[in-house]
């Protein structure tokens, strides 16, 4: 039995203003990047970490998502009612998960280099972690605009510093269990296991982009390597 997660959960349910009129029509998942739409980037890279089931929460215009992802070999956890915060949304997510500890990914961003989700299983230690997240150093954090999240202390980690937190991340789910909130961000989960020395960190040897705004596309296809029209 592997020690790291069978299980992803992709966050897509987000209202995503900061895209403007992109996502007039559709939610923000489903703008297209070098010709593929940020949820398929998301989704490929479950596949190729070889990861199943993999969930995907919807809120905003989430019948374009359904439709969309009709077909493909996802879950849709359904927050159409209540936008549940990532945190939240992972715990409404449960009855799709046989195991405690699973991936989770934002689906606005892009990467290059390893599989992000790799990269956290080969660094996972569930003897150790209650939360494994991938970050990267800010000035490196395309289409970021932050000074970053957080500081690493070997391998754990600590809030404030020049790494930026990008999306990716093991948890364990038992960290909700310590939250009576229907509405929260994983933020509360991250400060519960950091109080027990189990918040800890790995960085993203590729490169990374913010997709959350519209000049985020342009540079996460430059990042790629191509150009495509929106």
């Amino acid at each position: 039995m592997r020690n790291f997660p069978n299980s992803l959960m992709i966050f897509a349910a987000g209202l995503g203003t900061r895209m403007g009129d992109l996502v007039k029509d559709q939610p923000k998942p489903m703008v297209p990047v070098a010709g593929k739409r940020l949820i398929d980037h998301a989704i490929e890279i479950g596949q190729s970490a070889n990861v199943s089931p993999i969930v995907v929460n919807a809120h905003y215009k989430a019948d374009v998502l359904k439709t969309h992802l009709k077909g493909a070999q996802v879950i849709i956890s359904d927050e159409t009612d209540l936008l549940l915060d990532t945190g939240g949304g992972l715990k409404n997510a449960a009855p799709y998960f046989d195991d405690q500890v699973v991936f989770t990914l934002n689906s606005d961003a892009v990467w290059t280099g390893q599989n992000p989700l790799q990269t956290l299983a080969a660094a996972w230690n569930p003897k150790t972690m209650d939360a494994l997240l991938l970050v990267i150093p800010a000035h490196q954090a395309t289409g970021h605009r932050g000074t970053g999240d957080f500081d690493l202390n070997g391998t754990t980690l600590v809030r404030g510093g020049p790494f930026t937190y990008t999306g990716a991340q093991i948890i364990n789910r038992r960290l909700l269990d310590q939250i009576d909130l229907t509405v929260f961000s994983l933020n509360e989960a991250w400060n519960v296991a950091a109080s027990n020395g189990r918040l800890h960190g790995v960085m993203h040897s590729g490169s990374w982009c913010d997709v959350g705004h519209p000049t985020g596309i342009t540079e996460a296809e430059q990042m790629l390597g191509t150009s495509h029209g929106h």
